[in-house]
């Protein structure tokens, strides 16, 4: 048969499957824009700023709504009220996770104007190291810049048009060169690494004196070799550990260096947080996590940043666990879930002029810390993410430290600055822009 001919049978009853599927298995889905075949809403959703293609669809179609990538079908919550109804009220049945396809597949010189990225990332990723593998390295250590090279390439990549096209569409993952396979050698390398270090750990494990994550885990493998069931497997230790590498390394480092942006666009911020380091903690020791609630106003900055930026505008994949009733909607087991934490994080009601830097949205009348259950950067609910303590901890020690040593010089007049964050489906990217650290 001429191959013409048979690629457009196949095109043919890829069509009726996509219409078939479209229409068939929705359960009482929300309502939603009417998607395509085969492309469902990619199109009016775009790749460079979902979530303000979202926004525009919560206009016409409500705060809960439901959009196609592809032929799948994903429900939107957007606004505090549906987001905090469905991840906190019905927090078990919105509870599962949903794993993009890509990411299923893995798993098979002093005062002179420098780039802030290689510091401010080799500090956090020394932090992940030192719970997992009870070690820090040198910054020069060639072991940890390959994976810090690693690590930085996946989550450039991450957001790209093919990793997303492939997302959608995991069945192009094959056949799509570049980006997605670029992410599997990178995340192969990063295993490989953990592996012999998990290796190590075996020849030297002690059961009565635990070291770190990774002794942890041997230690209950141990005790559940005998439970053919058991989640606890060297796959799944690997797995885990690539995981707290990616959410524990780049988003603290994107959050830092957008943090110290942030203060170099606004001296007079920056001014306020250091009179307040001078006066609660002086120059003679180091901040401690104790000296935050000593510190509303610079705690009230540290939660700006965060608020500001909104790094993940949809949170971490959610699915649900059952066929849920939710509002006047059934929604099917299995389907996928997009909280719009950007609808909660630039909530006007909440936040008056969400789209300025304020640190005053987290403090009150009296000028003490105000605490604000729209602050979701971390997502809500059973789902949230599981290093929201150490986050918090890193982002406040990392940012005194360095404002309690160091001024802040801009390379050009910070009026030319541009804080605003490039967009794209799955998260924030950074300007680029270079400081120098003057010493105080």
């Amino acid at each position: 048969m001429d191959p013409t001919v048979v690629l457009v049978l196949c095109l043919s009853l890829l069509l009726l499957f996509s219409f078939w599927k479209q229409s068939h298995g929705r359960g009482n889905l929300p309502p939603g824009p009417t998607p395509l075949p085969i492309l469902g809403n990619i199109l009016q959703l775009g790749f460079k700023d979902m979530s303000k293609s979202l926004t525009k669809l919560s206009e016409v179609y409500g705060p809960v709504f439901t959009v196609y990538l592809g032929m799948k079908p994903t429900v939107v919550l957007h606004g505090y009220e549906a987001v905090k109804e469905a991840l906190i009220d019905l927090g078990e049945e919105f509870s599962e996770r949903n794993t993009p396809p890509i990411l299923e597949k893995v798993n098979k010189g002093l005062a002179s104007p420098c780039d802030p990225t290689f510091i401010l990332t080799a500090a956090p990723c020394n932090v992940i190291c030192s719970v997992i593998f009870q070690n820090r390295f040198d910054y020069k250590d060639q072991e940890l810049l390959n994976l810090m090279g690693r690590l930085i390439e996946n989550s450039s990549i991450l957001n790209s048009l093919s990793v997303q096209v492939f997302n959608i569409f995991p069945i192009l993952m094959d056949y799509l060169p570049g980006n997605p396979k670029t992410i599997m050698n990178n995340s192969n390398f990063v295993k490989d690494f953990c592996f012999k270090k998990v290796g190590e750990h075996q020849k030297s494990l002690d059961i009565n004196n635990p070291r770190d994550f990774i002794d942890c885990f041997l230690i209950k493998m141990e005790q559940e070799k005998h439970n053919p069931q058991s989640e606890f497997t060297i796959e799944n230790l690997l797995v885990t550990v690539i995981d707290l590498f990616g959410a524990g390394t780049e988003t603290i480092s994107i959050t830092l260096r957008y943090g110290l942006l942030l203060l170099l666009k606004h001296p007079e911020v920056t001014a306020k947080v250091q009179e307040e380091i001078e006066r609660v903690i002086g120059r003679h020791r180091s901040p401690s996590m104790q000296d935050r609630s000593r510190m509303p106003y610079t705690d009230a900055v540290v939660h700006e940043i965060q608020r500001y930026i909104d790094l993940i505008p949809v949170g971490a994949p959610r699915a649900t666990t059952c066929d849920v009733k939710f509002r006047n909607y059934l929604i099917p087991k299995g389907t996928p879930i997009f909280p719009s934490l950007t609808s909660v994080l630039h909530d006007d009601k909440e936040f008056p002029n969400p789209k300025e830097f304020n640190p005053g949205h987290f403090l009150d009348k009296s000028s003490n810390f105000k605490k604000s259950d729209y602050f979701v950067p971390f997502s809500a609910g059973k789902r949230a993410c599981i290093g929201e303590s150490l986050a918090r901890m890193e982002l406040f020690l990392f940012l005194t430290t360095i404002l309690q040593n160091f001024s802040l010089k801009p390379h050009v007049d910070a009026e030319h600055f541009d804080t605003t964050p490039l967009v794209s489906e799955e998260g924030r990217a950074l300007p680029f822009y270079k400081l120098s650290f003057i010493p105080v």
